[in-house]
Parts: structure tokens; sequence; C-alpha cells
């Protein structure tokens, strides 16, 4: 039996497929699909969802002459593979592989990066607005999902959009969901239009019956669509892209390829912009992805047959979920204890917390910059929020955390969950940064726990702390090592868990471990070295840094972060302005780049990050004194 995605080796070979093999070729691309990811994990419901609307896409496009733009980019893989890639997925999100996202570096096919929610339909009006400019005449299209949707971004697009007129196509893949199911306004107007089947079976069966009209048919036929919109208006919700000045077409079904096409060439050939409502189904194709399209959004490897996950070995507790149970401890006994989340409710750990307090969770929607202001007015009318996200996502919210909660010193706490390196998903996910920008603001207090001891501590601590405070927390399994080191948490104070002389090593969160894998090599060698827990990186410790002072001569400091902002330079800027003979600062950190994606072991003993390469560093930095 002959294999139809053997015949596709490049970009545009879809179109010598025959019509007939369509549905054969979207099964083989869904069973392609389904080993891969069960082999090296990625994201598997969204691509499943998507698999016959790409194909279309493909059909009616010409690549990489036109340009398609993937809002968020996990659902790109038929995407890859009909652009050549299919043998690359066999390195799928491993270190120097192929990425799970949209890369150019990839191919001239990824028009544009993408890796965060509601930023296509920008991207893609920059695209055409650039070619209209340019004097060219290419296609360009925006895939969005309606959990996409939730995020300003998209509106404020959407409002240009319709102001600059340039043509193009804004494909809304509705699926009903984002990672976890779609929360506000936009999404029960959506929910409205799917329902309203009486005029897509209206819509139908008019036309059918017009056909069988001898001579007139086809004109009536043509005269009824002139005036689709006031028939639209009548049996749909108000007609909200419309009312915008923007061409709507659908809801289409998402499966029928052959709907699909008609409805991608009739936006191709519009000169304005068109969104075309295409209803698909998260995990198509696979009953447990279609089942539990959330469970299934990123994966590890699994069992095809089963669906169930590969390679569990009963890990002890994540962080997650320290902060889970700790967040309901907390709120049983504080009334005025919030929580917000930004679609992310199973991600982040709230979803215990929903359950038993309805009426004090927020889900804002992909809408980070929203939740944090939201949160500053919680807490300016009295309550005590904690704005649960994860690290690149908070990124997005700089502004807000800036004007609208620090300025007024409000005490919304931030947990921010997948700080440092989180791995397979690559420069777009890497928590990397907010030491750094955490670390610019004033009125902020940063905290990184060294253990799952020291977090539900914090976490209590912060209950009572009058102000805004960043904890930051890596992902996975919660360190429960150096349980007996168990200080109160004092602001500003770190805590020395062992002391020596000549070296210090002061370390960040998640590098302690790695300190005290250091401090035992640096030990065989002959060197008994101090090894401090930072605990806070703002305020910073001046008063532990002057003590060391008197008794080291280096002073390591080591954080999962970027250098530039974070804690090392600190350190180094304090003793640059002090007096007397200071000790050299060696930093060891993450260098000026984005980290590509891979295993996080494996990057970073690439970065130096690991025990071996920290003590290899810290012994030829000693050496040279």
């Amino acid at each position: 039996m002959s294999c139809i995605l053997d015949r596709i080796q490049k970009a545009n070979d879809i179109k010598k497929i025959d019509e007939k093999d369509y549905e054969a070729l979207a099964g083989e691309i869904r069973e392609f699909i389904i080993q891969s990811v069960s082999e090296n994990g990625g994201h598997l419901a969204s691509n499943l969802g998507v698999v016959e609307l790409t194909m279309a896409l493909h059909l009616c496009l010409n690549f990489p002459e036109d340009k398609l733009i993937w809002d968020v980019g996990h659902q790109s893989y038929t995407h890859k593979i009909l652009t050549g890639r299919k043998e690359a997925f066999a390195g799928l999100r491993t270190y120097k592989g192929m990425s799970g996202f949209p890369k150019h570096r990839e191919s001239e096919c990824d028009a544009f990066d993408t890796g965060h929610s509601s930023t296509s339909i920008s991207a893609a009006l920059g695209y055409a607005r650039a070619r209209d400019i340019m004097g060219k005449d290419y296609t360009v299209a925006a895939v969005i999902g309606d959990g996409s949707m939730t995020g300003g971004m998209a509106y404020e697009a959407l409002n240009n959009v319709a102001e600059l007129q340039s043509g193009m196509i804004i494909v809304l893949n509705d699926n009903n969901m984002s990672i976890s199911e779609n929360v506000g306004g936009f999404s029960k107007y959506l929910n409205n239009i799917r329902t309203k089947q009486s005029y897509v079976d209206f819509k139908d069966d008019l036309e059918n019956a017009l056909k069988k009209i001898p001579g007139i048919g086809e004109t009536m036929i043509r005269r009824l669509k002139q005036s689709k919109d006031s028939i639209k208006h009548r049996l749909l919700p108000s007609g909200f892209f419309e009312d915008l000045g923007i061409n709507y077409l659908g809801p289409i079904d998402g499966h029928d390829i052959h709907q699909l096409i008609r409805a991608i060439l009739v936006a191709k050939r519009s000169k304005e912009p068109i969104v075309l409502h295409v209803i698909t189904k998260k995990g198509k194709g696979y009953a447990p992805a279609e089942k539990s399209p959330s469970r299934f959004h990123g994966v590890g490897r699994f069992d095809v047959a089963s669906g169930e996950m590969k390679d569990h070995t009963a890990p002890g507790q994540t962080y997650t979920e320290v902060f889970s149970m700790a967040m309901v401890r907390m709120a049983q006994k504080n009334p005025k204890i919030t929580a917000i989340t930004a679609a992310m409710p199973d991600g982040t750990g709230l979803t215990r917390f929903s359950r038993q307090f309805p009426s004090r969770f927020f889900d804002v929607g992909i809408a980070e910059a929203h939740a944090v202001t939201f949160a500053a007015g919680l807490a300016a009318a009295g309550l005590k929020p904690y704005v649960a996200v994860y690290s690149s996502f908070l990124q997005r919210a700089y502004d807000q955390i800036v004007h609208d909660v620090c300025i007024q010193s409000l005490p919304v706490t931030f947990c921010i969950d997948r700080a440092g390196l989180v791995g397979a998903d690559g420069e777009t996910h890497q928590g990397i940064l907010d030491l750094s920008y955490m670390n610019t603001i004033p009125n902020m207090a940063v905290f990184a726990p060294k253990n799952k001891y020291e977090f539900y501590d914090v976490l209590r601590f912060s209950e009572h702390f009058d102000g805004p405070l960043a904890i930051r927390y890596p992902r996975g399994e919660a360190y429960e090592g150096l349980k007996e080191f168990r200080a109160p948490i004092v602001p500003g104070k770190s805590e020395v868990l062992l002391k020596g002389s000549g070296i210090a090593v002061i370390a960040v969160g998640s590098m302690v471990e790695t300190a005290m894998d250091a401090g035992k090599l640096l030990e065989e060698e002959g060197i008994c070295a101090t090894v401090v827990n930072a605990r806070f990186v703002k305020p910073l410790d001046t008063q532990l840094l002057s003590q060391l002072s008197s008794s080291h001569r280096l002073v390591v400091t080591m954080e999962e972060n970027v250098l530039n902002g974070g804690y090392g330079q600190s350190v180094a800027a304090y003793y640059a302005g002090c007096c007397g003979n200071m000790p050299r600062v060696l930093s060891v950190g993450i260098p000026d780049i984005f980290v590509e994606h891979g295993n996080v072991a494996v990057l970073k003993k690439e970065l130096s990050l690991d025990g071996p390469s920290v003590a290899k560093r810290i012994l030829e930095a000693w050496r040279q004194l």
C-alpha cells in the first residue's frame, strides 16, 4: 500500500496529490503526528485539530511567496510536514533539533517566529501593509485561535485592520479551547454563532433548492449572496467583525477540506480583510486527545494504544503542587486572599483553589496585562491578590507591574512559575528574564526559594507582606534537600548554609542545589567554601555582603537567569561602590542570548550551569587571584 505522505518532500507538493486522496492524506498526517509526539513529546491536541485546515491553506496558497502566520505556533506541525520537514520530526524539540514552533531559520515558509498568544493579526497586518507599500502581490493569512481572541492585542490589531483595510485573511480557528476552557464575553459570542445551526441549514437548503430552478437559479443565488448581510444579521448575533468593517465568512466546518478550499479561495480574491470563522475539534482523530484535550495539549512520551504517559516515575511534589496546596490552606483562614490566572488554572495549580473558592478565583483569559491591573484594583480595595503566571508570560505585563502595582506599592504577590530554563518549548518559553526586569522596579521585593519547604514558608510570609512581592520558582519536582535549614524569613536577609573562607558562593533559588554540588567538588580540591542561599534578590543583603568581604577574596553568584540586570550584577555593583579592598565577583548565569529548545539538563551543561562546570569556573577564577 503506497503512502501518500511520502510524496510530499517540499513546499507545494500537496498540489500534486489527487483530490480523491485528501481524506487519506489527512489520516496519514494525523497518524504521523501521533506517532512522532508519542516518541518525543510535544503539542498534540492542537495539531490534530488543524490538519484539514492546514492542508486547505497549502492547497490554496503558494509557499514561500505567500505568507502564513500562526498565532502561538504550537499547532504548526502539519505546516512543517507539508513544507518538507517530515524527517526532522525525529528530533522534534530536542537540543539542536526541530523546534515545535515556527522558525524562519528552519524554513522560508515560516514567515514569522511565534510562541506567545494574540500576535498573529498584528504581524500579518504588518506584512500586508508592507506588501501594498512595496507594490507586491502575495496573499497574507493569519491563523488565530478563539482562545487567543481573549488577549487584548488581538483587538488592537483588529481595530487597525479595519482602519487600514489591507487585503488579508484572518482564519479564526474556533475549537472552544485554549489550553483550558475559554472564558469571557467573546467566547460566549462565538458560542452563539456555533449554535445558530438554523442559519447554516437555511442557507444550504435555500441554495440547493435554487440551483434546481432552470435558467434563473444561479442568478438568484448570486443576488442572494449580495444580500447575505441582511439575512445573517437577522439570524445570527450582531456581526462583531462586520460592524468593525471587516468582512466575515462562516461558520465553516474545519474538517471539511472541500468547504475550506472554497472559502479560502473566496477570501483570497477579496481585496479587503476578511475573517474566516472555522469550527474545529481539538484532538481530532485520536480518542484520548478528543476526550481530554487539555491533558494532551503539551505532553511527554506516551503509549499510543492506551494514551498513558511513559516515563512516569512517581516524582515528588512539584513546586506547582506546593503552591496549589498552600493557597487553599491560606485561603481557608484568610477570606481576603484571591487568586488570578491568565487562562492557566491547571498549569499554575489554581484549579483546586477555583473549586473551593469560586467567588475569589478569577480566570481572565489570555490577558496578562489585564490580570495585573485587575489585581492592583483588588489590592487597592483591601483584598490580598495572588497572580499566578508563567515567567515568560509575565513579560507581557511589565508596564502594568510598574505603573499599576509598584508605583502605588500595592500588596500584590506574583507567583512566577516556570522560572529559569523550561526546556523543549525554547526561546519564547524560557523564564530567564524575570529576575532582571523585576530587579529594576522600585518597591518590588523578589524572592527565590531553595526548596519546597522554603517555598511554603515564603507563601505564608507573603500573606502579611505589605507591598509588591515576586516569588519565582522552577518547573517540575520541588527540591527536598537542605530541609534542616529553615530559618525564619526576614525581608532582605539571606541564609548561610555552609561557613568557610576564601570563596563564598551565593546562589539564587534553583541554583542552591547546584551550589552545594559545586561546594562538594571544591572540597575535594581542599577548598572549604562558604555557601549562601540568597533568598531575596531584592532588597540586597548588603550586611552579609559586607561581612563576607572581610574573609573572602572571591564571591561567586549563581542564578538561573540572564546575567544582565540580574543578582550577580547587583552584588558586583555593591562591591564596586564600597571603599577598601573588595572581593572579586564571578557571576554565573545565562549569557546575553536567547536559549533554544532542549532538555533542561543538556541546556545547563551547554551553558556551564551544572555543578562540575561551575566548580571548574570557580577553580579557574581562584587560581588567577
